[in-house]
């Protein structure tokens, strides 16, 4: 199948008075929906729909991966990070004995913390009308029974299955093959699915509040994987962890207050490319000027990203001297008439599946989950079903790096959710997933929102670019050929991307601050849906 075929069709954008769910996947948006239904509140929904894509998107996201969340509850807002850290045992001097020159990509080098189980579990506990068991029951329920496997998911797990075969010859990546194919072959749009182990972990992570995952059974046989496998994550690794509780960052932009969460994730970068972009007037999408100016400001903001972000502990580089408003302007006046090189700057010192949920009372969440690179690591533990992410591979190897590898220490972390306020009044959750893509699509779907007046749908469906590195630009195939002609003129090297995922899939939900009523936008770059009510 030709990824450039799949759901190009624009959608209208969905309106619902009393709740709604945006997510990648039909079944796991109706899941969510399910859960509203049955008096749970929009995080109880997330919850559930964050389970259930474990299992009817397992391309994406698994148990084994790290989850975030931008909570507006009760007319205040939370950020959680469940991102977990380096094992004890992984360092440079780890690798140089392991003789890697730098991260890998697969196997147990990159395995860090798993900390979405722990990230579910403590959303229930703070935030939740139901128990955690009931909001995984409808995951249980698709594991355990069957679930269709849908349009793109199947694309991109047979994708994965044919590249796996290729690459994965140790033993260790047998259960992987045991799992998610059969006869080694991938499932096919429309089939019928089961993940039995995957249910059965599901339960027990219900059943113990998600404690058998970090200090009961399932930790224990996770260490043991590792160790039989020579990995690195132990048990006690596990132990250690704990989800941490911050404070959204956010930047003034034309009137509205955007947020995201701060550092080790990369949400940052959005808003610091806001803020440059704040220093231009903006009339027309279609305009070349407005590309460019959108372009470059993404390549500031990256270059500054790349090389301060990291686990907060060890950032020398402060967080508000990065977004403050008179760095943005003098950021904003690097950008000339043709393209550059991005360099970082001297500021002045003082990441996948993404889900929105919104319910009756106004409760909304903006979260985002991920096992990176697809399915991630390449290492499913026998018997359970979890897919562990490879997070660790976004380490830098180089000492001087604020980012270097280092035991207990959290790795750059591409998956960002992000959340839209005015005048103190909570708009509604946002997100584009994919990798480096997400806060450059952050950025064109808020413009697409704030400076061109688009609604969610129309936001989403608008054709994007991506900067890859230097002067280097993949557009969609249906960009402007005229846009495209003129961003040649001004230096950018044009590539066109057939492979619609590259960039980003994401999902928006609007609360109308007068009325209450939802407005809804999804992604046709993926089986998107919004299930509401």
């Amino acid at each position: 199948m030709d990824h450039k075929d799949i759901n190009q069709s624009n959608r209208h954008v969905i309106y619902a008075k009393h709740g709604m769910v945006a997510t990648s996947e039909p079944q796991a948006a109706q899941a969510g929906l399910d859960i509203l239904k049955r008096g749970g509140n929009a995080i109880d929904a997330a919850i559930a729909v964050a389970s259930t894509l474990t299992v009817t998107e397992p391309t994406s996201n698994g148990i084994g991966g790290d989850n975030f969340a931008i909570v507006w509850y009760k007319n205040q807002l939370y950020g959680m990070n469940a991102s977990g850290p380096a094992p004890a045992r992984l360092s440079l001097d780890a690798l140089k004995r392991f003789k890697m020159e730098e991260m890998p990509k697969h196997g147990w080098i990159p395995i860090t913390v798993p900390g979405g189980v722990m990230g579910w579990a403590e959303l229930s506990k703070r935030f939740g009308a139901l128990s955690l068991k009931d909001c995984l029951r409808p995951a249980i329920d698709y594991a355990r029974n069957g679930f269709v496997v849908q349009k793109v998911v199947a694309h991109h797990w047979q994708n994965a299955n044919q590249i796996y075969q290729k690459l994965f010859k140790h033993e260790m990546y047998s259960t992987w093959f045991e799992t998610f194919t059969k006869a080694l072959s991938a499932p096919k749009e429309g089939d019928l699915w089961t993940l039995k182990d995957h249910a059965n972990t599901l339960e027990e992570i219900g059943d113990t509040l998600g404690l058998s995952f970090y200090r009961g059974r399932l930790a224990d046989m996770i260490d043991q994987a590792s160790q039989n496998q020579g990995g690195l994550l132990r048990k006690e690794d596990l132990e250690h962890f704990k989800v941490e509780w911050v404070e959204p960052i956010h930047v003034a932009y034309r009137g509205y207050d955007v947020y995201e969460l701060p550092p080790n994730g990369q949400g940052i970068v959005a808003l610091m490319a806001l803020n440059i972009l704040e220093h231009f007037n903006f009339k027309d999408k279609e305009l070349i000027t407005t590309y460019h100016k959108q372009i470059e400001a993404i390549k500031l903001a990256f270059a500054d990203g790349l090389a301060y972000v990291a686990d907060p502990k060890v950032m020398k580089t402060p967080i508000q001297s990065l977004l403050s408003k008179n760095y943005a302007w003098k950021r904003s006046q690097e950008i000339k008439i043709n393209a550059l090189d991005p360099q970082a700057g001297k500021p002045i010192g003082s990441g996948t599946v993404y889900l929105a949920v919104a319910d009756q009372e106004g409760n909304m969440v903006s979260m985002i989950q991920s096992n990176y690179m697809g399915f991630g690591s390449g290492i499913v533990i026998p018997q359970t079903g979890i897919a562990l992410h490879n997070r660790g591979h976004n380490f830098s190897i180089n000492p001087s790096s604020s980012n270097v590898v280092e035991p207990y220490k959290r790795p750059y972390h591409t998956i960002i959710p992000g959340f839209l306020m005015k005048n103190h009044t909570a708009i509604g959750p946002f997100g584009v997933m994919g990798g480096f893509m997400q806060p450059q699509g952050h950025v064109q779907v808020l413009m697409n929102m704030i400076d061109f007046g688009m609604d969610p749908q129309q936001a989403l469906d608008a054709p994007r670019f991506q900067w890859m590195e230097g002067k280097k630009i993949c557009v969609e195939p249906n960009f402007n050929p005229i846009m495209i002609h003129g961003l040649m003129k001004k230096g950018h090297e044009i590539t066109i991307e057939h492979n619609l995922s590259q960039f980003g899939r994401g999902q928006i939900i609007k609360r109308d601050p007068m009325t209450g009523v939802y407005i809804g936008g999804t992604e046709k770059r993926c089986d998107g849906t919004i299930a509401s009510y």
